[in-house]
């Protein structure tokens, strides 16, 4: 089995390539992903946004290549299909992670690569993410976008808040520690541990202990992304 590229070999390779082009000869899009389409992984998603006039809701996307990324949580395929980003089905995503920084390279034709932290449909979702501008003595006329999805985060069913005992609970969980060893931990029985566990994934509409413990570490990374 060969070995997955890694999403800053995707980067760099595109970045080289971009580097070669000059405003007097503007490039294809195609120019510059080219080299990467049979590279991405299932967890990137290239994307190319045409400038169509200054409003950027007119301005349209087009997915080159789609995320193989499966989650119950989201169909991103079907999310991000083609259109016109005033079309796209949550404007507050557009508005707040996409169109500031594409007029941002726009202004600037300058690359951007950065780590976004955002929601999407309510769920929050974090992918590491470049932006190239075409080069062009004009506006440019197209913006690649290329992702790598870092994690996809379902909010609990309801907004709780932990004492500290099961919050000491759920720090050793993420740690790795069993039940019996969280009760060895902390001096109590199996059965509580358990019982603390059941009553947090009822009060969190929580499936199992895995799903619990990831929602909690969405509540803490909410704290970081504005509503």
């Amino acid at each position: 089995m060969s070995k997955e590229t890694s999403f800053n070999v995707v980067t760099r390779t595109m970045l080289d390539e971009w580097l070669k082009t000059v405003p007097e000869k503007p490039a294809a899009a195609e120019d510059i992903y080219r080299g990467v389409f049979d590279k991405l992984s299932i967890k990137m998603r290239l994307t190319v946004f045409t400038i169509e006039g200054d409003n950027p809701l007119n301005w349209h996307m087009k997915t080159i290549r789609h995320s193989g990324f499966i989650t119950r949580v989201l169909n991103l395929n079907k999310i991000f299909a083609d259109c016109r980003i005033g079309e796209f089905k949550d404007r507050a995503y557009m508005e707040q992670a996409v169109i500031p920084r594409l007029k941002d390279v726009l202004a600037r034709q300058q690359p951007a690569l950065e780590l976004v932290k955002t929601k999407l449909l309510g769920v929050k979702l974090g992918y590491d993410r470049i932006l190239l501008p075409q080069k062009n003595t004009d506006r440019p006329e197209w913006i690649i976008s290329s992702s790598y999805a870092q994690f996809l985060l379902n909010p609990p069913a309801r907004n709780e808040k932990l004492d500290v005992a099961d919050e000491t609970i759920v720090q050793l969980l993420i740690e790795g520690a069993t039940a019996k060893e969280i009760a060895a931990t902390l001096g109590i029985s199996h059965r509580t541990v358990e019982h603390r566990l059941e009553r947090m994934k009822e009060r969190f509409g929580a499936r199992n202990t895995v799903h619990l413990v990831a929602m909690l570490i969405g509540t803490h990374i909410d704290r970081a992304i504005p509503d």
